[in-house]
């Protein structure tokens, strides 16, 4: 009786998530019908209206009520409305990426896409050699890849798969098809990646998550658990990091930045340091996020608060 009980709780658990996926594909699947900014810009409105109403929405004024003492509660919900919108067009910009990403080498500065760091790109591309490239939830995060791939540069990227199988196969088979190799993150994970690395080739990584037996850190000055993964593989290649990020500009725009490879922190034995190279990569993205509070993704557990709500 009870392993029956535990079968019929498992087949409504894989029904719910099925039917939540099939809303969602049918949503999107309803902008398609709509011109690429009409869409982008009705996603942006209708997550202003649905994500206050949610759970989540209390998280993130948590979270920036954490981050940004100095703010006044107004402010606070002004980022936090602009994050869901920003949410919204991230999940419409999935169905026309193919028509926005119009980036073309030759012709710098004529379409939606902006690259600042083009010669750093062309540079990996011409001297191949192991490298990573780090950004975070920022913006349209999943658009470097594809402009790397535009350059001939192609990197083996990280991701961690949606909690709900059946947006998790959309999403990779989107992924896998505009973005090279993936690899999804879990135990085995690390080996994939020094893999690729071994061979000389480059590897893309998301640094802002949250990983429960991570390195002991501060973001925002506050405590939390960063992975030690880039700086483990960066002390056993010696290979170099590079920060790198996407902007949302006005008119459904973007800027893409590859910045400048960052010198790693070193111990007394000259290897990388562990622990400092993951609080300088928390610095990294919280500068960012200062500067475009409203492009983070403030609905993410970052520090681990969500059951002491």
């Amino acid at each position: 009786m009870k392993l029956f009980v535990t079968r019929i709780v498992l087949a409504l658990m894989r029904f719910r998530q099925w039917l939540v996926a099939q809303l969602a594909f049918g949503f999107l699947s309803m902008l398609k019908v709509l011109p690429a900014d009409p869409a982008i810009n009705f996603a942006d409105r209708l997550m202003r209206f649905i994500g206050p109403k949610t759970s989540r929405h209390r998280l993130m004024l948590t979270n920036l009520r954490n981050a940004f003492p100095d703010k006044d509660d107004a402010e606070r919900e002004r980022i936090a409305l602009a994050s869901w919108g920003h949410m919204g067009r991230l999940a419409a910009e999935y169905v026309f990426l193919d028509r926005l990403f119009d980036f073309d080498p030759e012709r710098q500065g004529e379409g939606r896409i902006e690259v600042s760091g083009s010669s750093t790109f062309l540079d990996l591309r011409d001297n191949p050699r192991p490298f990573i490239v780090f950004t975070a939830h920022t913006a349209n995060f999943e658009i470097l890849p594809v402009a790397g791939a535009t350059f001939g540069l192609y990197v083996t990227v990280l991701f961690r798969p949606p909690n709900n199988p059946y947006v998790a196969d959309k999403v990779f088979s989107f992924r896998r098809k505009r973005m090279g190799e993936l690899v999804p993150s879990h135990a085995g994970s690390s080996f994939a990646l020094a893999r690729q690395l071994e061979r000389g080739g480059g590897v893309g990584v998301l640094v802002d998550q949250k990983f429960n037996k991570g390195q002991p850190t501060t973001f925002f000055g506050q405590d939390v658990r960063t992975n030690p993964l880039l700086a483990k593989l960066a002390r056993q290649f010696e290979c170099d990091i590079y920060p790198a990020r996407c902007i949302r500009l006005p008119g459904n725009r973007f800027r893409l930045e590859i910045e400048d490879k960052v010198a790693l922190p070193r111990t007394e034995a000259g290897q990388v340091d562990v622990r400092a190279t993951a609080q300088l990569l928390n610095d990294k993205v919280e500068g960012w996020v200062r500067e475009y509070p409203e492009q983070w993704l403030w609905y993410h557990d970052r520090w681990a608060i969500k059951k002491s709500l």
